[in-house]
């Protein structure tokens, strides 16, 4: 079974059960180790992982492509993956966000989360004079420009 399939099993199974706020977001397969990634807005449940990784189950073990020693994960894609859907960015709005844009390996807040590229709001240091002060500003990144995009823990 390939990514692409594992990805329309899981969408036909948010679809049959009405979880339009759910969604995948990646698969990995090494060996006869699956890792399967989904997500909802607002945050998945252990109910809805659970659910998903017994439908696969059974569709895994009816095709014999893995046989009867395979390993299945089904998860969030946890704190820290990188951000790769919009929907993600969304549900991240207000939180600290890392982009690498190009070679520049930014940080700031998550302000918003556009149809075409994020706002991150961004503490500058401008010169006043001969003071140096820091202020905040907006700045636009396209998704295509957005190399590789994290949410910064805190546990402040």
């Amino acid at each position: 079974m390939e990514v692409r399939e594992i990805q329309e099993k899981v969408e036909l199974f948010f679809q049959e059960n009405a979880l339009i706020d759910c969604y995948f977001v990646d698969a990995i397969i090494k060996g006869k180790k699956i890792e399967v990634f989904i997500d909802r807005d607002g945050g998945i449940s252990f109910d809805i992982c659970h659910k998903v990784s017994r439908v696969l189950e059974a569709i895994l073990d009816e095709s014999g492509a893995y046989g009867s020693n395979y390993t299945l994960d089904v998860s969030s894609p946890g704190v820290g993956s990188p951000l790769k859907l919009q929907r993600q960015y969304k549900n991240n709005i207000g939180r600290t966000i890392e982009i690498l844009v190009g070679d520049q390996k930014l940080e700031g807040l998550l302000k918003d989360a556009g149809d075409e590229g994020i706002t991150v709001t961004m503490e500058v240091v401008v010169k006043d004079g001969n003071k140096k002060k820091k202020v905040l500003v907006d700045n636009l990144y396209k998704y295509a420009e957005v190399r590789s995009a994290k949410i910064k823990v805190s546990f402040k």
